[in-house]
């Protein structure tokens, strides 16, 4: 019974809950029991608080039982927290030393909305130290592993998110992304993720409220569970000076779209080189003819992205500098190097790099919109490597290339951050070993739930992401 409620999607296991078919509180006892079962192998969760999970659970329902005309969306969905997101009464440790018995007294607006959605949280999930890159592993809670193959790593910076999404711990989760956080993971444990369009999902708990390159957004199995809750944490804020294009009601739209006649650019490397993993190529270069059989058409394009990664970089290391520097200064040697060197090239910068980013990324905007003109669609390869052994800090080469630092080896996504625009990453095939390969898509400014629909169509021809991981096929 348990397995068949964790393998029960958001939408599902809630109507279940609203309709009396099942409780709370059985949803949350067969969430902590696949917490015992799965967690000891890829460490994913790395707080509980069953007692307070308990709590929530009885309150919502009793909630059921009252008679209540209207149920929230999520009501009574057991959900683990990202444990960058600040969680009231509920330890936090942002993966760093630093923070390692921080419990906050209040909670980031993307958790407050989601326990106004109805959601039961239960604890927290694992991520790199202050979320910085794209594997999973601190010296709080040690590393994350892949559900589909233990050994190897489950993406960053939301891979605890991911990997417990991927072993049906929980159908959902809220994830952030600025060089590719929510569609790294994705593409390596098999499931959805969004990227929004800015000011979609409110920060106004950021130092910089007028910050742009990170982002908070969605990662499910379903793409309709992303749609389901982007509705719940997306909308406009008061404190967020940011315009949100975007009604949290188009989130609640139906996803079923024609594509006959979209027009999608496909681009294994970027038009810039870009090395990406023959295998990983191969994949997805198979899979264009769903999008042709779903009526598109299909053509090898790519807007240009040379100003991209100078913009990335910059703003990267503005906002590292920004949001850390303090505590590099203070605790620097409790921090990971590689932020430490991320938050240098931000003291680095003059103030004509400023300026000369700020022009590279006016300059960037006019070239995706004069590519906007001809295509719909950005279709490239969201991970440019195969899920990696955990054990290393990050891939030092690709096909041959050697890799300069850290970053280099997500340029796939933190090329796309470097434009603004929404991206999904959606599952896409697997290599001959059995790993997972996403395929990211992006499109226009504020064509978030368009893009939602481009991704539930291909999920439906395709059904890749409903194929379980080894963790839970291999009689463990």
């Amino acid at each position: 019974m348990a397995a068949e409620i964790t393998g029960l999607s958001a939408r599902a296991l809630a109507s279940a809950i609203r309709s009396k078919d099942l409780s709370a509180r059985e949803a949350l006892e067969a969430h902590l029991c696949q917490i015992e079962k799965v967690n000891p192998h890829i460490n994913a969760i790395v707080t509980v608080d069953a007692d307070a999970a308990y709590a929530a659970a009885s309150a919502a329902d009793d909630l059921t039982m009252s008679g209540v005309e209207q149920l929230p969306p999520l009501h009574g969905v057991p959900l683990t927290h990202k444990d960058t997101h600040n969680t009231k009464g509920l330890r936090t440790t942002h993966g760093s030393l630093v923070f390692k018995d921080n419990i906050p007294d209040v909670d980031d607006l993307v958790i407050e909305r989601l326990k106004a959605a109805g959601v039961v949280t239960t604890g927290k999930s694992n991520v790199p130290e202050f979320a910085a890159g794209s594997h999973t592993f601190n010296e709080v809670f040690g590393t994350t592993t892949n559900p589909y193959a233990p050994q190897l790593s489950a993406g960053g910076s939301s891979g605890g998110v991911a990997a417990a999404i991927a072993a049906r711990i929980q159908p959902v989760g809220e994830g952030s992304d600025m060089g590719g956080s929510l569609r790294l993971p994705a593409s390596f444990c098999n499931v959805a993720g969004l990227r929004p369009s800015a000011g979609v999902v409110p920060n106004p708990g950021s130092p910089n409220l007028w910050s742009w390159l990170g982002r908070t957004g969605a990662m499910a199995r379903e793409v309709a569970d992303i749609s389901l809750m982007m509705s719940t944490i997306a909308g406009p804020h008061l404190r967020s000076p940011l315009p949100c294009p975007l009604a949290s009601g188009r989130f609640t739209e139906p996803l079923q779209r024609d594509l006959t006649g979209l027009r999608i650019a496909w681009s294994p490397d970027f038009g810039l080189g870009v090395p990406v993993d023959d295998e990983v190529r191969r994949v997805l270069e198979t899979q264009l003819t769903v999008f042709e059989d779903l009526g598109a058409h299909v053509e090898d394009a790519a807007p240009d992205l040379r100003e991209a990664g100078r913009v990335f970089r910059n703003v990267r290391a503005f906002d590292f500098a920004l949001t850390l520097g303090d505590l590099v200064k203070e605790h620097g040697d409790l921090i990971k190097p590689e932020i430490r060197w991320n938050v240098e090239q931000g003291w680095e910068l003059s103030g004509q790099d400023c300026i000369d980013t700020a022009l590279a990324r006016t300059r960037l905007e006019r070239q995706v919109q004069s590519f906007f003109e001809s295509y719909d669609v950005f279709a490239t390869p969201c991970a440019q490597v195969l899920p990696f052994d955990a054990a290393q800090r990050y891939p030092k080469s690709i096909n041959g290339v050697e890799l300069k630092n850290y970053l280099d080896w997500m340029r796939s996504a933190s090329l796309v951050s470097a434009t603004g625009l929404p991206a999904l990453s959606v599952p896409a095939g697997f290599s001959e070993s059995g790993l997972p390969i996403g395929m990211q898509l992006s499109m226009n400014h504020a064509q978030d739930f368009e893009l939602l629909q481009v991704g539930h169509a291909f999920e439906q021809a395709t059904g890749f992401g409903q194929q379980p991981p080894a963790l839970l096929t291999d009689g463990r």
